[in-house]
């Protein structure tokens, strides 16, 4: 769990991980630099499966989940941020997917979306738009449908593939799409079983003026580097045609916006 100044949130998110009906795991938690009362908050907590470090300054979201990756010691990797809450049977539910899935290697859960305040403001699209691997793969070229902070993937994936810190604005769907590239699926669980808070205040919603365009450099980013390493897929063309169209839309948005 990164955690950059959501000292506001992160006493509830922590305690939503430490109430799991799952018990077994270790919680990394990675102060980024904040400069809140986020660090007194994670030391207000005594639980022996806390293991905390902080960053000396602030590093940005690519680094500290890759330096998480690096510290983590167990089979498999759950992600949770600072200001998000998982339900208490998250883990459990989760563990037992796998178990009885040996050949899913990324699970993520739908999500509920709430605001600053906690209150529940519905469901996210896309993430209800595609549920099974297939409608997974064929989703993720038009746009992202797994909620970070819901997954567990395997540790040895992540060691391999890291976040890119090419793609900081998106590095989630960056990840996502280099997993689909190599063939390997992302299973989803048909319930939220985390509560994902939307700020007003976040990058997002103050400096994304055109999504469209956001899509359009992550896809073409991710299809460009495919293509370098040789990787012609049907599924990197299909994103490399979809950036083109992202690109236009975003085009048209800013003209109608001038």
């Amino acid at each position: 769990m990164p955690v950059y100044n959501t000292s506001a949130y992160l006493r509830e998110a922590i305690q939503s991980i430490l109430s799991q009906t799952f018990i077994d795991f270790e919680y990394i938690i990675i102060n980024d630099g904040s400069s809140d009362q986020s660090e007194h908050i994670i030391l207000s907590f005594t639980d022996p499966r806390i293991r905390y470090f902080k960053n000396e300054k602030n590093e940005g979201l690519v680094y500290t989940l890759n330096r998480g990756i690096d510290l983590a010691t167990s089979p498999w990797i759950a992600r949770m941020d600072g200001d998000d809450i998982s339900l208490p049977a998250r883990l459990e539910k989760q563990w037992n997917y796998l178990e009885s899935h040996r050949d899913a290697d990324v699970l993520a859960t739908t999500v509920i979306l709430i605001n600053e305040n906690g209150v529940i403001t519905g469901s996210w699209k896309d993430d209800i738009a595609a549920i099974t691997p297939k409608e997974i793969r064929a989703y993720l070229p038009r746009n992202n449908c797994i909620a970070h902070p819901s997954v567990i993937i395997k540790t040895a994936l992540l060691k391999k593939y890291h976040y890119n810190s090419l793609q900081s604005q998106a590095e989630d769907y960056d990840l996502w799409l280099r997993l689909m590239c190599d063939g390997i699926t992302i299973h989803k669980l048909n319930e939220p079983l985390v509560k994902h808070r939307i700020l007003s205040t976040s990058f997002t919603r103050r400096q994304q003026k055109n999504v469209f365009q956001k899509l359009a450099i992550t896809k073409y980013r991710f299809s460009i580097s495919a293509f370098r390493n040789g990787k012609f897929n049907a599924f990197v063309l299909n994103t490399f045609l979809n950036s083109g169209m992202d690109a236009m839309k975003g085009w048209i948005k800013n003209i109608r916006g001038n």
